[in-house]
């Protein structure tokens, strides 16, 4: 039976580069990914394939690129004035955070630098890999009308304080 939006879902799932097969993120043995189904939650390609699935099934699917954190931009690396990082103690793939122009946080990753610039790449850091999901659907419930009206989880809400810091953490923040 297919998992119709607004549906809240828990799942339990592990990420590897498809290419190397080195695990990217697990949440195995930990709180399950809790999300709302049709909000745009989690990437598309995982999602329009957790619609398939039912309470209890397992299944594993490959998420391109494109279905997926998007394809790798070469323009979204930039050189930025050293002087925007003061008081950092910068290092080579280190992430920072930010606030973009429309306000919204924005995660870069510093590639290089040196005394006068720092290179930044604005890209996720998953951007342009295909991505195995191994994922196991462990809770759908109906969603209340303020979570659809929110897209905020009543499970989610010790989530809050993580997302702000690291997006690449589990803590349903995808």
């Amino acid at each position: 039976m297919a998992i119709e939006d607004n549906k809240v879902v828990s799942i339990e799932y592990e990420v590897r580069d498809s290419k190397t097969s080195d695990m990217v993120d697990s949440n195995v043995g930990q709180a399950p990914l809790t999300f709302l189904i049709g909000k745009n939650q989690i990437v598309t390609g995982l999602e329009n394939h957790i619609k398939t699935m039912s309470m209890g099934d397992k299944s594993d699917v490959l998420v391109s690129a494109a279905d997926g954190y998007g394809e790798y931009n070469h323009e979204a690396v930039q050189d930025v004035p050293r002087e925007q990082f003061a008081g950092i103690e910068l290092q080579d793939g280190m992430a920072l955070y930010g606030q973009g122009e429309d306000g919204s946080t924005v995660q870069v990753t510093v590639k290089s630098f040196d005394d006068t610039n720092v290179k930044v790449d604005y890209n996720h850091p998953m951007a342009g890999k295909d991505l195995m999901f191994s994922v196991a659907v462990t809770m759908i419930r109906d969603a209340s009308a303020d979570e659809i009206a929110t897209g905020q989880l009543a499970e989610n809400t010790q989530a809050d304080a993580c997302c702000s810091t690291d997006s690449s953490s589990s803590c349903g923040c995808h």
